[in-house]
């Protein structure tokens, strides 16, 4: 099965395409606004630790899954012990359920772009632009359908000319974009204040909420229990040292989280004054406050404009790997073309989407678990799934087929895994309770019984 499979033509071209599924999102709005909420430099450093060893951990034995079998989730779990299928059926539902409605985010992104392109900074600036926007009935799901169908076609072409080629331009060109706003937003009046409140630690605001919150972070935002990186995995050349990817990954999905929020939190302080309430915003930080901000400031059109270009890139890469997971899953069960399934997956896609775009519109009514259907399905997917999944995949890996199935794989060809010891020890004892704590805070979160 291995030798018919698509593989990455590079190491590059592997660590590129997984890092673009890990950089999302998450890492442009969703860090910085954690990151200024709880602490600042406490809550980096808690994030970096966690990087190094959970983080590791997890994402290691995902793609060696990957590799070892040649095959995606169900095919991977089922071909090391078939009582162990239902694991990978598990992890198929999580980007089944993600890929529809972070599409309809990703429409959002789009169409905040034409706006900064077309001179509409002032507009967007206004209180009731971004729900008056997602409130309407077919602009949202116009922009939905672009976002998705950019997404498949770039899996319709395959790993190689596909997902390979488009992540060798977008994450060196996000890059280059990320550290070039957060550089100009230190020149803003009053900028180096908010820098100081981000990068500092603030220890007398460390608390059991700033660590749950660094690791719910660390888990959504490295692509982990998806299926992403099993998938990304078994496409992974053997000579590619699998280890020093690893490191290479989250040294690149965690420097653009950090010049996010040396992007973003500085801007935003400066432009509330000092105020760390502006920060919280959550979801309406990327589509309410900095529109404001760009408003505010020289150069401000020009400026949304490319942040939301960087914001596209970022979001379409994840995109991009969370259908190519579904698609893969599919391709290895029933056989089917790239093409037939990448189009089939489009379909399912839009269908699924729709409802969630009109939940803030016209199905206002319709609310599962009390919250919005895009809402919903988001806790579903991110606090109940993934980390069972997660938890389902630790004990698979530390205790089923051992710690020493992963390592060897990480050994292939004679590649040095220096970190083998403490991927055994976290794997097996620390990011279970990790995981479990995770589980559990999300579910009082949500009942709002331990509020985050």
């Amino acid at each position: 099965m291995k030798s018919s499979r698509s593989n990455f033509t590079s190491r590059i071209g592997f660590i590129l395409s997984a890092a673009g599924s890990a950089v999302g999102l998450g890492n442009i709005w969703r860090f910085p606004y954690l990151a200024a909420q709880y602490g600042g430099g406490t809550f980096l450093l808690c994030y970096i630790i966690l990087a190094v060893t959970f983080g590791f951990a997890l994402m290691t034995a995902e793609i060696a899954l990957g590799r070892k079998t040649g095959l995606s989730a169900i095919g991977a779990f089922s071909a090391l012990n078939k009582r162990y299928r239902f694991v990978g059926v598990l992890v198929t539902l999580v980007p089944v359920i993600i890929f529809p409605y972070y599409s309809v985010i990703g429409g959002w992104v789009i169409k905040y772009f034409f706006t900064f392109l077309t001179g509409g900074v002032s507009a967007a600036a206004e209180d009731t632009y971004f729900t008056g926007f997602i409130s309407g009935v077919s602009e949202p799901i116009v922009w939905f359908v672009i976002f998705t169908a950019i997404a498949a076609a770039v899996v319709i072409c395959g790993v190689e000319k596909g997902i390979e080629k488009v992540s060798k331009v977008m994450m060196p060109l996000l890059v280059v974009l990320t550290v070039g706003i957060s550089l100009y937003v230190l020149t803003i009046d009053g900028a180096m204040e908010g820098v100081k409140y981000y990068v500092l630690p603030h220890m007398s605001d460390f608390s059991l909420k700033t660590l749950l919150s660094s690791m719910g972070q660390l888990f959504y935002s490295m692509s982990l229990a998806m299926g992403i990186m099993i998938t990304y995995g078994s496409y992974m050349s053997k000579s590619t040292n699998l280890g020093s990817s690893v490191r290479q990954i989250e040294i690149f999905d965690t420097g653009i989280a950090f010049f996010a929020g040396l992007m973003i939190v500085p801007a935003v302080f400066a432009f509330s004054g000092g105020d760390p309430s502006a920060l919280k915003a959550g979801p309406g930080l990327m589509f309410i406050t900095l529109p404001k901000v760009f408003a505010s400031i020289r150069f401000g059109g020009f400026l949304g404009t490319v942040f939301f270009v960087l914001v596209f890139f970022a979001a379409i890469t994840s995109a991009i790997s969370l259908m190519e997971t579904i698609v893969s899953i599919l391709m290895d069960f029933f056989h089917w073309s790239r093409r037939k399934t990448s189009i089939l997956v489009f379909i399912y896609s839009l269908l699924m989407g729709v409802p969630s775009s009109l939940g803030f519109g016209i199905w206002d009514f319709v609310k599962p678990l009390g919250m919005s259907i895009l809402d919903a399905w988001d806790f579903i997917s991110n606090s109940i799934l993934m980390p069972i999944v997660a938890l389902l995949t630790c004990f698979f890996a530390g205790f089923v087929i051992k710690p020493k199935a992963i390592i060897d794989e990480a050994c292939a060809e004679g590649a040095d895994f220096k970190g083998k010891h403490l991927f055994t020890v976290v794997i097996k004892w620390v990011a279970p309770v990790i995981l479990v704590a995770i589980l559990i805070s999300s579910i009082l979160n949500a009942l709002g019984i331990f509020v985050m």
